[in-house]
């Protein structure tokens, strides 16, 4: 049986390894950066919430919410006799830790300070609305640019 030089790693087989380094490198597609969604938002309390030892818990992480976390406040009885209790639920839903509390529930959110839950309604508002509440217009009169806010009256209402 005869086998071909360049199989046989013969005369042909330098010729066929030149061949194939002369090919031009096939394009690596380049690797597209993963987008990569931010989650979860550190904040401060303003005053902070005071727990029953007398210890004062400032520092907080306040995730994105989901339209369940907005739907599901809504069945609430006490929201339901008072909407103005949305906002205690919804944020007792988001806020995922609080200083050293092994839980966020709303009856933490409810016994807050009203300067803490309002710092933390209009934090909830900004982190929801892609980072920001504002916008940039002019004025049709003067032209003169200013900003406006865009955030609605109450959580879970644009």
């Amino acid at each position: 049986m005869r086998r071909s030089a360049a199989r046989a790693g013969g005369v042909g087989a330098p010729i066929a390894a030149a061949a194939e380094a002369a090919a031009p490198p096939v394009p690596q597609q380049p690797e597209t950066p993963r987008e990569v969604l931010r989650t979860e938002f550190p904040f401060q309390l303003p005053r902070g919430y005071v727990d029953e030892q007398g210890t004062v818990h400032r520092d907080g992480v306040m995730r994105l919410s989901t339209a369940r976390d907005e739907l599901i406040p809504l069945r609430d009885v006490r929201v339901q006799e008072n909407p103005a209790f949305l906002s205690v639920v919804l944020l007792g839903r988001v806020i995922t830790r609080l200083g050293t509390l092994p839980l966020v529930h709303d009856g933490i959110v409810e016994n807050m300070f009203a300067s803490d839950l309002a710092f933390l309604q209009d934090f909830y508002r900004q982190i929801n609305a892609e980072g920001h509440t504002r916008a940039a217009v002019n004025c049709p009169h003067c032209s003169e640019p200013f900003e406006v806010e865009l955030g609605g009256s109450r959580l879970g209402e644009s």
